[in-house]
């Protein structure tokens, strides 16, 4: 369990597709400190396009960037207001949590969590100027929504009965709901174009991601199908293609694709797939291309198909009936060498100091010692779930030899 994960309760964020951009700032306060690795009393972070750009948390309490485009842009003394500004923040969540406590008749022995998420979302024409969309000021509380902002009407909106006292103190505050309105339509587009400005230079460097090309059973069994991963890549804007003898394939072709998706380390990766005949000797390859750094990854699909299931089934089975006849045939020779007379099965006597991890060697007057390294007992397993079991065997020359023998009783 992590922080993002938490904030998964709070609300899904903005999706990004094409020209679109977003600015969001979340906040996550807990009533009392929770116990578990990851999990601070009070947490807040900035992401841009659903990226965290910086981060601050009850424990270290500093904001930190967390994109390098951001530490080497942004001066000292952006962190150091922005730090003071958490640590407010911080405040305020702890003096309201323990109102909302109160209001709503709980007891302080559980633990509640209020949450706070504000940003904007923009659009992108084709000169990179951005247009306001749509603004986002809201509040949750244990998971349920609370209170938020209509930036068309310019009122709050209380999602709960507990929230209505809130909403008609704040609707009352004209410069709160002037504030709020200036800084989603305004001061937030602003930061957003700082931002996205900021990192051009990294987009502009994208990272060559790793490619996978292969192939899997289809349904149909005369069919299969080709997958095309692309995997840890930095941004979301790129063109993944699989072609069939240079030609691009489409969803008319019958091409599905997983679209973007993000990855544990902050990367992005993507699957495309197609079905085809098993018997196409055509070529296919896998595109992956980033516009704006000229990157450009094509690799080729090696032409293996994957076992038929029939195949399948006699690749596990074949092995299992060797053995099975290799059983057989020894069991074969033992009974052969039985009914001759040549085999005898003596189960060795006990040793003379009756010790379960020691038994007596036999030697050819019968004497015995009580060394350390004496044949073990037969009757005890040994070596993890192997036995020894005692062979003896008449030659022509009438002399005893005891062979050892380990049976594993799973094959």
């Amino acid at each position: 369990m992590n922080i993002l994960q938490l904030c998964a309760l709070f609300a899904t964020l903005i999706t990004i597709n094409g020209e679109k951009h977003s600015l969001t700032y979340i906040y996550t306060a807990f009533s009392k400190p929770v116990k578990l690795p990851g999990i601070h009393e009070f947490t807040a972070m900035g992401l841009l396009d659903n990226r965290m750009i910086d981060y601050y948390d009850s424990t270290v309490q500093k904001k930190i960037p967390k994109q390098k485009w951001m530490e080497e842009q942004l001066q000292q003394e952006y962190w150091d207001k922005g730090t003071q500004s958490r640590q407010s923040k911080q405040q305020w969540f702890k003096v309201n949590i323990d109102i909302l406590i109160n209001r709503m008749r709980q007891t302080t022995n559980e633990t509640h969590v209020l949450q706070w998420m504000h940003g904007c979302t923009a659009k992108e024409d084709e000169n990179g100027n951005l247009t306001f969309v749509r603004g986002v000021d809201k509040y949750n509380y244990d998971g349920d929504d609370f209170l938020s902002f209509d930036d068309g009407h310019q009122v709050w909106v209380a999602a709960a009965d507990e929230a209505v006292l809130t909403k008609r103190k704040w609707d009352d505050v004209t410069a709160l709901k002037d504030y709020t309105k200036g800084y989603l339509e305004k001061e937030c587009m602003e930061w957003m174009k700082k931002f996205l400005e900021y990192s051009k230079s990294q987009l502009g460097n994208a990272s060559r991601p790793d490619v996978f090309v292969f192939a899997t059973r289809a349904k149909e069994k005369t069919n299969a199908v080709l997958t095309c991963l692309a995997t840890g890549f930095d941004t979301k804007d790129i063109i993944l293609n699989i072609k069939r003898n240079s030609r691009i394939l489409t969803a008319d072709d019958g091409v599905k694709s997983s679209r973007v998706r993000p990855n544990e380390d902050n990367t992005f990766q993507r699957r495309d797939y197609v079905e085809f005949l098993r018997t196409d000797s055509a070529s296919y390859s896998c595109e992956v291309v980033h516009q704006a750094s000229n990157m450009r990854v094509v690799k080729a699909w090696d032409n293996r198909l994957p076992p038929l299931e029939e195949m399948s089934i006699v690749l596990y089975v074949l092995p299992l009936v060797l053995v099975l006849v290799l059983a057989v045939l020894v069991a074969g020779v033992l009974i052969f060498l039985q009914k001759r007379g040549k085999l005898n099965f003596k189960r060795p006597s006990p040793s003379i100091n009756g010790s379960s991890d020691s038994s007596s060697k036999g030697s050819s007057n019968g004497s015995s010692n009580g060394s350390s390294d004496s044949t073990p007992n037969s009757s005890e397993p040994l070596m993890n779930g192997k036995y020894f079991t005692f062979l003896n065997l008449k030659t022509h020359s009438n002399k005893n030899h005891i062979f050892w023998c380990v049976f594993n009783m799973f094959l």
